[in-house]
């Protein structure tokens, strides 16, 4: 593509060298440039692309998209460049240009929130596949183009990886995509140039202030999703949520909500719940779901409403979703010969881990046992993230369980110890008497197992589905569920 015509309608403050050279890739990583790439010069909130420029020109380089023009005399005979505004906004353009619009050629939903984020993407993508669509999906546990699984490294991806992997989905015959989009990718343009059907909003909670700053940088954050949506598409939220009708102050798309407390355009109500799953009403409807929980009370209804705007059946959508079991890592169940209940969930903000611990303390009310069960907690916080919610989440954990434990969970380059120490400073001296600090991870999970009796429930929060630990940039295999297994047929061989 000439790039001339990649650079149609796109606001240019200086230009110099030939618009008429031959694109034949766009890149913002200097490592992947060859003869006929584009090379867009993005800052970045750790590296800055101006710096590799000069790398990327002698890769071959055939034109650079940049903020800051740097001295070109040295290459203004065999490089074209052009200075804009924006590099980030402009790469997504670019990206939707070079692509030939790919989202605009697909039905793609976009999920917003805190929470829930993964868990209702990945039960849309279910959803529409049971409905006889092939469906893609691009989420934090993984990106999949129908039967095909690509593994994911952020929650949102760059927007030249996004447009690649639609143009991918297209050629398999995809029709509809469902996506997660972080409030880092509104805020970092990753999302720039892609055309939605739809949006989704969860839920907003303390979380990534290490990033936005403040609670209002993060809910405005969250907000640009739902501005940048058309007219013909949907804005879906839950009003249930106090920032929920904010998101739609702005939007152009259709507004429409969702509730469980309140008159919405989709209301529900948990009639029953249980270690077996959902009893509710949809829309008048009674349904039993396999899903546990009222979180996932609000994020089957929120499925439920996308699914209808997006044209399907109401019935045919309920009994479909009566079906569908959690997405990896989300309130996943791993369960003892002598049944110790384990509970495994991505929780990693208080909200999060608030839900989950309620949903636990509900059911181990509702279970008609002799003894009451113990609910035993194993919990950490990452490394190199919003250090205000440790001793809040040490602070629930110990106000909903009986058994307490503080344990790492991705230090990254921070150092384990200190970060517990910011979990312990939330800890009462009352709780304190409950409560265990133990660093290393698999040994906190296992002496969760040993303090367990039958029907107890561990919670083992924070991971989810991750298959590693990430330890001062090492990331060494460690999945929660696999350690689970084998702490409980040890535990068990041990008692044999």
């Amino acid at each position: 593509m000439l790039l001339k015509d990649l650079l149609y309608k796109i606001p240019l403050l200086a230009t110099a060298g030939s618009m008429d050279t031959d694109i034949s890739s766009l890149t913002m990583d200097s490592r992947r440039v060859g003869p006929g790439s584009l090379f867009i010069a993005v800052r970045g909130t750790v590296t800055d692309g101006h710096s590799f420029i000069d790398t990327a020109i002698a890769q071959g380089a055939t034109a650079i998209v940049c903020e800051e023009m740097p001295d070109i005399a040295d290459s203004a005979n065999t490089v074209t460049f052009v200075q804009v505004q924006d590099s980030a906004r402009t790469m997504g353009l670019l990206a939707a240009t070079f692509y030939g619009q790919p989202s605009k050629r697909v039905r793609l939903v976009g999920v917003t929130g805190t929470n829930g984020k993964t868990s209702v993407a990945t039960l849309l993508f279910r959803l529409f596949r049971d409905l006889g669509y092939r469906c893609g999906l691009l989420s934090t546990v993984q990106n999949q183009i129908d039967e095909q699984v690509i593994p994911a490294t952020h929650t949102t991806p760059d927007v030249i990886t996004i447009n690649q992997l639609l143009t991918q989905m297209l050629e398999h015959g995809c029709t509809h995509v469902f996506m997660e989009v972080s409030s880092h990718a509104v805020v970092q343009e990753r999302i720039a140039g892609l055309t939605f059907a739809g949006g989704i909003f969860t839920n907003i909670t303390h979380d990534h202030l290490d990033f936005h700053g403040t609670f209002d940088n993060y809910i405005r954050a969250k907000k640009g999703f739902f501005d940048q949506l058309p007219a013909s598409a949907f804005a879906l939220t839950n009003v249930d949520d106090k920032r929920g009708l904010v998101m739609l102050q702005n939007t152009a798309a259709r507004k429409e909500s969702y509730s469980l407390q309140t008159l919405a355009t989709f209301k529900g109500k948990v009639l029953a719940d249980s270690l077996f799953g959902l009893n509710m009403l949809v829309d008048d409807r009674e349904v039993w779901f396999k899903l546990i929980g009222r979180f996932n009370a609000y994020n089957l209804l929120s499925v439920y409403g996308a699914a209808v705007l997006l044209g399907e059946d109401p019935a045919d959508v309920l009994t479909l979703l009566s079906g569908v079991t959690p997405p990896p890592g989300r309130f996943e169940q791993v369960v003892s010969d002598n049944r110790i209940v384990g509970i495994v969930d991505f929780a990693h903000t208080p909200d999060a881990l608030l839900n989950v611990l309620e949903t636990i303390q509900d059911i181990r009310h509702a279970d008609e046992q002799d003894r009451l069960p113990q609910i035993i907690t194993v919990v950490g916080c990452g490394g190199n993230r919003d250090a205000a919610k440790r001793p809040i989440m040490a602070e629930i954990a110990c106000r909903f369980s009986d058994r307490v434990i503080l344990t790492s969970d991705n230090p990254r380059f921070e150092e384990p110890t200190a970060i517990l120490e910011q979990m312990q400073a939330g800890v009462s001296p009352v709780d304190a008497k409950k409560t265990t600090t133990i660093v290393d991870r698999r040994e906190a999970i296992n002496r969760a197992v040993s303090l367990a009796g039958p029907h107890d429930i561990i919670l083992v929060a924070g991971k989810g589905h991750e298959t590693y630990q990430d330890v001062q940039g090492v990331k060494s295999d460690f999945d929660d569920r696999a350690v689970l297994r084998d702490a409980f047929l040890k535990s068990e061989s041990a008692k044999e």
